[in-house]
């Protein structure tokens, strides 16, 4: 039944917003789908964010000219483009098989051994070695009009296999007013997956993190519901400069989160809503950006009739990209969420002191990258919130406060042009170090024994490989 309402939705929205004719859409979704249908197939029997090689060998550029750094996920202008152009751009050479593969492997080592309590499945107290995820990904051109990024994803760490993301998209240009405009359609399973800039919860550093870390800290519900919901944007890109976006979400059901092996979040009363506003100018040597975005739904998270917990989020963004000849790059990523939520439902059944709530999020990156091979970043996180000591049962002064920082250097020697194996293969190797000055409350908290811990005992050192092929 969602798949029906979506794509009566879809059809709709595309009516009114792309010219051309309602048969040739038809046509080029038809033909989409059995391509669609046949890459899945070979997904799931194979199984038992990112840079995408099939991308690179389907435009025949470089991965650098999309990624800084020459490894996904953080776009750059042409990257950019390629995404709302709904990943259909080529060389014009056909015969590109839009298959790719992703691999994940790390060392963990925290300052102090975790609680007994919070030690994962199958691994030690500290010091860890696994196979952090291994994706298989349908990404590419299957028409003119429509292409995919498509991931799945075997965890080692929880030893099953999900579907990871989803995004599959209709777009096309035009001319408006005089000038050049892309518009769109987009079906997936994440409101931030959409999203062209490297600001947002699903795109924003840090780009891969170890499942042994404690995280950072409460996330707004935009940033909480992939993988769980189906949703369809409208989307356009005007002049080169002006973005909007707009999308309706719905949860998917029991059924279906077993099938897919996703998070079941509860139930939507209604449909969540997700826009999104940017100004975008590229300047070639450089560029830089700033936005708006929201999010609101009302959840149910047992999935019965009764009270909701209603979140409504707002949020603000900002980029800068320095490329100038590639050889020096800098970029610099920042992002302010606001939530507020009314929790019926937890207040009603005695799991918070209070119905009302807010939730403040601030994210910071800054990054050099040079030649296109050696990167280092630094980024600041920070997520606080009202104090309630039964909603946050962990924390000492009852509130979820959070905050630290993030250093990383990394190698990336594959990627460019005259690269060996390019562009069929990639691969990055790195080091990297969280450091926690708060965590659930202040420097010091309760773990999963009920004893306490101090935040920097959470101090995370992890060396990785993340190779693509």
């Amino acid at each position: 039944e969602s798949a029906r309402l979506y794509q009566t939705m879809g059809t709709i929205m595309l009516e009114s917003i792309v010219t051309g004719t309602l048969q040739s859409l038809r046509r080029d979704l038809r033909q989409g789908l059995r391509l669609l249908g046949a890459g899945l197939a070979l997904i799931l029997a194979s199984s038992a964010a990112q840079a995408v090689p099939s991308y690179a060998r389907q435009t025949g550029s470089e991965c650098a000219a999309c990624h800084v750094g020459a490894y996904g996920p953080q776009l750059t202008p042409y990257g950019m483009k390629f995404k709302m152009g709904g990943y259909t751009d080529s060389d014009g050479k056909g015969g590109k098989i839009p298959l790719s593969a992703m691999v994940v492997a790390n060392f963990t080592r925290t300052a102090k051994d975790a609680a007994e309590a919070d030690t994962l499945d199958h691994f030690k107290s500290n010091n860890n070695a696994a196979l952090q995820e291994a994706s298989l990904f349908v990404a590419g051109r299957l028409t003119d009009n429509i292409g995919t990024f498509i991931q799945t994803t075997y965890s080692g760490i929880e030893r099953k296999t999900s579907l990871d993301q989803v995004d599959i998209r209709y777009a096309r240009g035009l001319q408006l007013g005089g000038k050049e405009a892309t518009v769109g359609l987009s079906l997936n399973t994440n409101p931030t997956v959409t999203d062209p800039l490297n600001t947002l919860g699903q795109w924003r550093f840090p780009y891969t993190a170890s499942d042994f870390n404690v995280g950072y800290g409460p996330s707004p519900l935009v940033e909480s519901v992939g993988g769980s919901v189906m949703g369809t944007n409208a989307y356009m890109l005007y002049d080169n400069s002006f973005y909007g976006e707009f999308g309706l979400y719905d949860t998917l059901s029991r059924s279906t989160i077993n099938k897919v092996n996703a998070d079941d979040i509860g139930n939507f009363k209604g449909l969540g809503k997700y826009w999104r506003l940017a100004y975008m100018k590229d300047i070639k040597r450089d560029n830089f950006s700033l936005g708006l975005f929201g999010f609101n739904a009302d959840l149910q998270p047992d999935r019965l009739a009764g009270p909701t917990n209603r979140y409504n989020d707002l949020g603000v963004d900002a980029s800068y990209q320095f490329l100038g000849n590639r050889v020096h790059v800098f970029t610099a990523n920042a992002s302010y969420v606001k939530e507020w939520q009314t929790l019926d439902y937890t207040f009603g059944n005695a799991e918070a002191d209070k119905r009302k709530q807010t939730l403040d999020q601030y994210r910071l990156a800054l990054s050099y990258h040079y030649n296109q091979t050696w990167g280092v970043t630094g980024s600041l996180f920070s997520s606080t919130g009202d104090k309630d000591a039964t909603l946050n049962g962990s924390s000492l002064n009852g509130k979820p406060n959070t905050s630290g920082y993030i250093l990383q250097a990394d190698w990336t020697p594959w990627g460019k042009e005259n690269s060996w194996g390019a562009p069929w293969a990639n691969v990055r190797l790195g080091a990297q170090y969280t450091g926690y000055n708060k965590y659930m409350g202040g420097s010091t908290y309760l773990d999963g024994d009920g004893n306490p811990r101090h935040a920097k005992d959470n101090n995370t050192t992890m060396l990785f490989l993340w190779s693509s092929f």
